[in-house]
């Protein structure tokens, strides 16, 4: 790996920092990196929460790195590279984990768009957040026209694509697009401070709110509770539900072993 991507595993939460200078720019080796992350987070047990922040406190991610643009234009046949990149943001909306996004500077195009799929994202005050591709002659190809739309309406997310125009974090706030904002530099401790309080938690749980909410968002209320109905009968058959129960019939607090 190019080692792009920090890591720092605090007991069960794993701490990943996007660290490519200036701007931590979406680079083809930052998917790449963040594709391998994933697939060990995934098989590593021991980790129940994620987050991803940016190094420095300049961007999170200012986008995709518009060097790698010239050697596309006007070449036909390459939507199945695009494909590739959705496959990991996929990948990273699709882990059965929860992933906390903490916001720590500019947060333009495709950092938006990684942010997007993200669970939980946490911005400090001095963020801006845009999709600016509108004013390369370009429109978000990472996920942003579906994402955004399903996050803060339609109408909020064209205006945004629209005019390429940034909010700052209390309007990303005031229309859901982020879930907290926090003073400059604390955005990270706030992170690790949620990522404490659900860790404590079943991950079996966790990963099927998860998949219940997610899923059930794509089809129709009928179809998305019998989803809840057979996700539901699944967690019934897990270790931590029996000592939940026991835990709170003998009053305690329960001590979860993730299985």
């Amino acid at each position: 790996m190019e080692n792009v991507i920090r890591r720092d595993k605090q007991g069960s939460i794993m701490i990943l920092t996007i660290d490519h200078p200036p701007l931590n720019v979406m680079s083809q080796g930052v998917l790449r990196e963040l594709d391998q992350l994933l697939d060990e987070m995934r098989d590593d047990q021991e980790i129940v929460c994620v987050i991803l922040t940016g190094a420095g406190d300049r961007a999170f991610m200012a986008g995709a790195d518009i060097k790698e643009f010239p050697s596309l234009i006007g070449k036909k046949g390459i939507k199945s590279q695009f494909m590739e990149s959705h496959a990991v943001l996929n990948k990273l909306d699709d882990f059965p984990k929860p992933v906390i996004a903490v916001l720590n500077g500019l947060t333009f195009g495709g950092g938006c768009e990684l942010a997007l799929t993200c669970d939980i994202r946490i911005a400090e005050e001095h963020v801006q957040i845009g999709l600016p591709e509108i004013k390369l002659g370009l429109f978000p190809g990472g996920g942003g026209t579906q994402r955004l739309p399903r996050v803060i309406g339609e109408a909020r997310a064209k205006e945004m694509m629209f005019t390429g125009d940034p909010i700052d974090s209390a309007k990303a706030k005031e229309i859901g697009l982020v879930n907290e904002v926090t003073p400059k530099g604390e955005g990270l401790q706030h992170g690790l401070k949620l990522a404490a309080k659900i860790s404590r938690f079943s991950l079996p749980a966790l990963s099927r709110i998860k998949r219940s909410v997610d899923e059930g968002l794509g089809v129709s209320l009928k179809d998305g509770l019998e989803r809840e109905a057979e996700l539901f009968e699944e967690v019934f058959q897990t270790d931590d539900i029996k000592e939940g129960v026991q835990a709170f019939i003998e009053k305690r607090k329960p001590e979860f072993t993730h299985r």
